[in-house]
């Protein structure tokens, strides 16, 4: 998308962004190494001007974060940008003169975020338990929103950045466009984002959540949940008891935070990690997608420690970031 000249503004009040960080809060902005910390502010010296100088920030659609930034490893902070401001076209991201980390969130919340952004900019759809949209957006549009909030009601958003939110029991949420977000927060609720970029929450007992596009993130938070990320650098995570997380793509991440969970990475450098207690299950393959070894264990066995991730090289697992 090209972008549009614009002059630097100043800004009257700081406005609320997201930012990600590698896993020790630090970023590489205009190719230069900066470490971050929670709650501290920082001004940038000289010219701002987005995509080359100043503190950059996703002040668009939430998801966008994952175009700059793999679900995967990625921590994710609320910030405030304020002074001296220049957006590239559209308002994906910002770059500002000053800048506060906020509050670290987590993906369920950046997605929860994300169907928030694009339901508050969506027509109203009619219908009690059912609604679609597949409205195809362009530079001056905004995909449309489809939420189903009563009991067995069904979701779905198949147009490009749209939404999808089945809150009742037993609902199904899919959003197949690109930069999708589901969220099914019923028991058993399935939510699906099949698009580049996409995140799908599951938050009811027993409900399932599916990214299959490159760089989706699906999160299953419910007891016995199970989130699955199929696309290449895809995050899966599964916080509820007893529940499992599986990424299957290439360097794929798959995280069991939950009491007696399971993590599967399966992709060519995939890599997995867990609560104590949790079950593991690392493949390591060739660039060829042949398999050469697998391994299973228990975090907090055998040399395995928690919430550390792990790849698998030379049949045995390796201490990875």
């Amino acid at each position: 998308m090209a972008r549009t000249k614009k002059p630097d503004i100043a800004s009257t009040a700081p406005i609320l962004a997201y930012k990600g960080f590698n896993e020790d809060l630090a970023c590489t902005p205009q190719g230069k190494f900066f470490q971050f910390e929670s709650g501290k502010t920082y001004r940038h010296d000289g010219k701002v001007k987005a995509c080359e100088s100043g503190f950059h920030a996703i002040t668009g659609h939430p998801l966008a974060l994952f175009k700059y930034y793999a679900p995967a490893g990625t921590r994710i902070c609320q910030v405030e940008i304020s002074g001296q401001m220049d957006s590239d076209d559209g308002g994906e991201k910002t770059a500002a003169e000053i800048l506060t980390i906020g509050k670290e969130i987590g993906l369920t919340q950046l997605i929860l975020d994300a169907a928030k952004w694009v339901i508050d900019r969506a027509k109203p759809v009619d219908g009690n338990y059912t609604a679609a949209a597949s409205e195809r957006v362009n530079t001056d549009d905004i995909g449309g929103a489809a939420t189903a909030s009563g009991y067995q009601g069904a979701a779905t958003a198949s147009g490009e950045r749209g939404a999808a939110t089945a809150s009742g029991d037993w609902g199904a949420a899919t959003a197949s466009g690109t930069r999708g977000a589901a969220t099914a927060s019923g028991e058993r609720g399935a939510a699906t984002a099949s698009g580049t970029r996409g995140a799908a929450t599951a938050s009811g007992t027993r409900g399932a959540a599916t990214a299959s596009g490159t760089q989706g993130a699906a999160t299953a938070s419910s007891y016995q949940g199970a989130a699955t990320a199929s696309g290449e650098q895809g995050a899966a995570t599964a916080s509820g008891d007893w529940g499992a997380a599986t990424a299957s793509g290439d360097w794929g991440a798959a995280t069991a935070s939950g009491e007696q969970g399971a993590a599967t990475a399966s992709g060519f450098e995939g890599k997995a990690r867990g609560k104590d207690g949790c079950a593991l299950f690392l493949v390591e393959r060739a660039m060829s997608g042949e398999i050469l070894h697998a391994w299973a264990g228990i975090v907090g066995t055998d040399g395995i420690k928690p919430d550390q991730f792990y790849r698998l090289v030379d049949g045995k697992p390796v201490e990875v970031a």
